[in-house]
């Protein structure tokens, strides 16, 4: 790899943000941070009196984290209950609390609904006023940290098998090649710990997810449909870089 798609490639990987947990410690499925942010932004535009500022996502207690059941994706947080910390601005025409508390829920509800996040708690803040409630919500800015399917190997019929299996699960839009080498959205290798009766590999897979289905439920099917395309049944972890 040059220095300039090595540079390129660190972006990118930066862009994502934290890589959060999607589901509970055996599900094997993890979020960017940048498109947890994007699809939760969205999800709350039309709640009224309120916009949204800063947003963040770590977990509720780092220390009651769990051990993930697969290979984490490089940098990954643990399996673990998150928190989503939210600064907002309100109309002053009703109480802030009421704002603030119709805006958490719906932060709450869309993280779990259509994205599977395990939220503990949303630490909300009220910033600032708004002049007009009509200045509620305006586009996000978010910008997604991804980039195109890359040249995956052709040599290496498993990486194949596997992609193609991905792309076979409904509300997959595409794989993408953000984390750990620019283009390269199927990772196959040897696990390095465990009893001898776990796989001996194990494969991470990025992709984008399309709209219509939670987050979580895509990325489970993608589990199984790419460990089943695989003669000896590795372990999988996907990693959802885009949800559009």
């Amino acid at each position: 790899m040059t220095a300039d798609r090595w540079t390129q490639a660190v972006r990118h990987q930066l862009g994502l943000g934290r890589l959060v947990p999607l589901g509970g410690p055996r599900d094997g499925c993890w979020l960017a941070e940048s498109a947890a942010r994007s699809a939760l932004r969205q999800a709350v535009q039309s709640v009224p009196g309120v916009r949204l500022g800063s947003l963040r996502i770590e977990l509720a207690d780092p220390d009651g984290s769990y051990e993930s059941a697969v290979p984490a994706p490089p940098s990954a947080l643990p399996p673990g209950p998150l928190r989503i910390l939210a600064e907002c601005a309100a109309a002053p025409d009703e109480p802030l609390p009421t704002a603030a508390s119709r805006l958490r829920a719906a932060l709450n509800g869309a993280a779990s609904d259509r994205l599977g996040l395990t939220v503990a708690e949303v630490d909300l803040r009220v910033t600032a006023l708004l002049d007009d409630s009509s200045q509620a919500q305006p586009a996000s800015g978010d910008a997604e940290a991804d980039v195109a399917d890359g040249e995956q190997a052709r040599s290496d019929t498993d990486e194949r098998r596997a992609g193609q299996a991905a792309l076979s699960v409904p509300g997959v839009a595409r794989l993408t090649g953000s984390l750990g080498g620019l283009g390269r959205a199927v990772h196959i290798g040897e696990r390095s710990e465990g009893a001898a009766t776990l796989p001996r590999r194990h494969v991470r897979i990025e992709l984008a997810v399309s709209g219509g289905r939670r987050v979580l439920d895509v990325a489970l099917d993608v589990r199984t449909a790419v460990t089943g395309a695989l003669a000896d049944d590795p372990s999988v972890a996907v990693l959802v870089t885009a949800v559009r």
